[in-house]
């Protein structure tokens, strides 16, 4: 089992049932005969502070276990422009925990919007690299790449993507996510 722990943009906000990125990835690495459950633990508004708060919640009644986690957190600390530094403690608790468990961790990368200035946000892009390095898990450097900025691929918000917006979120993170499951 792959538990996807993230924010609305992995629960799906505005999208139906089927049509968030971890139904489709699910169902992409399925066609591909490969036997896996992606369950979907995002919760929209969710920060880091949050996820890290729920982790445990989510993880103790899970059955099975999970083996592997595709953690997506810190669209909204970036959105709210919350400290970088907080935002990496709570990430490096979160991951800390799930290898602690057992569980490997694929990383899903955010960018911060460019409003709030070039140093806030190379500050934010760090916190993925420096946490993948200190942690040895993999990297998925930014979850909306080839979605984020193109309007036919997003809500009317500009933030949420549409369904074929979310297709193309797990159209390009399964190739990644094929590794990390046959990687030992």
């Amino acid at each position: 089992m792959i538990v996807a722990f993230g924010d609305s943009l992995t629960a799906g906000l505005g999208v139906g049932p089927g049509k968030t990125w971890p139904a489709q990835l699910e169902a992409l690495l399925k066609s591909d005969g490969l036997a896996v459950r992606l369950v979907n633990a995002g919760v929209s508004g969710d920060t880091t502070a949050g996820g890290r708060a729920r982790l445990a919640w989510s993880l103790d009644g899970a059955e099975p276990k999970p083996g592997f986690a595709i953690v997506a957190l810190g669209a909204n600390d970036a959105l709210r422009g919350l400290s970088p530094e907080s935002a990496y403690i709570n990430l490096d608790a979160i991951v800390g925990e799930l290898k602690k468990r057992g569980i490997r961790v694929l990383l899903a990368g955010m960018l911060a919007p460019p409003n709030l200035g070039a140093d806030y946000g190379e500050a934010f892009k760090a916190i993925y690299l420096r946490l993948a390095d200190k942690h040895g898990v993999a990297l998925y450097p930014f979850l909306l790449d080839g979605v984020a900025a193109e309007p036919s691929l997003n809500q009317d918000d500009g933030i949420h993507p549409t369904a074929a917006g979310y297709t193309v979120v797990a159209e390009r993170l399964a190739p990644v996510v094929r590794r990390f499951l046959a990687a030992p």
